[in-house]
């Protein structure tokens, strides 16, 4: 059995060796490439302000988590849901960053980076040039994210998920064998909405017109020859 945890974390800011702390952590547990459903979620009191760039990011006040548990508290919970096996990331580093001081608060061993997985990684070799954000992979794999208007650590490790098996080269949600598929012959693809049918664009008699004038300027234009149509 091969488990893998994937892993996301919200924080008060981009720097934890400046002071901004971890507010909240979700993991969700995949076995052998699929999501078993056990997940793993703790907001937590960040023992400092948050500030308000920082809040337009995921929505959490410092309000909302003065009453929530300190990471210590919650670190004994964390431990024994990762286990010793892979942590899977979008931009592990940052992740670990912030995990790496906050296990040293607490005296604790950090996460061996042997252990580290990177899915931006992994997304920049597969995808080369193209933007490679949590979102933009949504996308281009056709996942729902409509929900996602904040950042928000549970829903992104599932999402997450998705993005990983499809990274690993898992089988997208619906896609199906040709051979297996009952389409009409001028369906070409299939997509969250729905099954896509081409649209022949067909000029009008007077788009005809204009584009005969407009050949008719050239001398021994191989487009006289050519009739603009479907």
């Amino acid at each position: 059995m091969s488990r893998t945890l994937i892993l996301d974390t919200e924080t008060t800011g981009l720097d934890p060796w400046t002071g901004d702390r971890v507010l909240e952590v979700a993991a969700v547990e995949v076995v052998n490439l699929v999501p078993t459903g056990v997940t793993y979620h703790r907001l937590i009191n960040p023992e400092r302000e948050v500030p308000e760039e920082a809040v337009r990011v995921h929505g959490f006040t410092w309000d909302m988590l003065r009453d929530k548990p300190l990471f210590a508290e919650i670190l004994p919970g964390l431990l024994e849901f990762l286990g010793d096996d892979p942590v899977v990331a979008h931009n592990a580093p940052f992740d670990f960053g912030f995990l790496d001081a906050e296990f040293d608060r607490c005296g604790v061993p950090r996460i061996a980076r042997g252990r580290m997985v990177d899915t931006l990684e992994l997304a920049k070799r597969r995808f080369p040039g193209l933007p490679n954000s949590l979102d933009a992979l949504c996308r281009r794999f056709g996942i729902d994210n409509s929900m996602r208007t904040s950042h928000n650590a549970l829903l992104d490790v599932k999402l997450l998920s998705e993005v990983y098996l499809e990274l690993m080269g898992g089988k997208q949600p619906g896609l199906e064998l040709a051979s297996q598929r009952r389409e009409p012959a001028l369906v070409v693809s299939t997509g969250p909405a729905g099954p896509r049918t081409p649209r022949p664009i067909v000029p009008t008699p007077e788009e005809l017109e204009r584009h005969a004038a407009f050949v008719a300027r050239f001398k021994d234009s191989a487009w006289k020859d050519m009739t603009p149509g479907p």
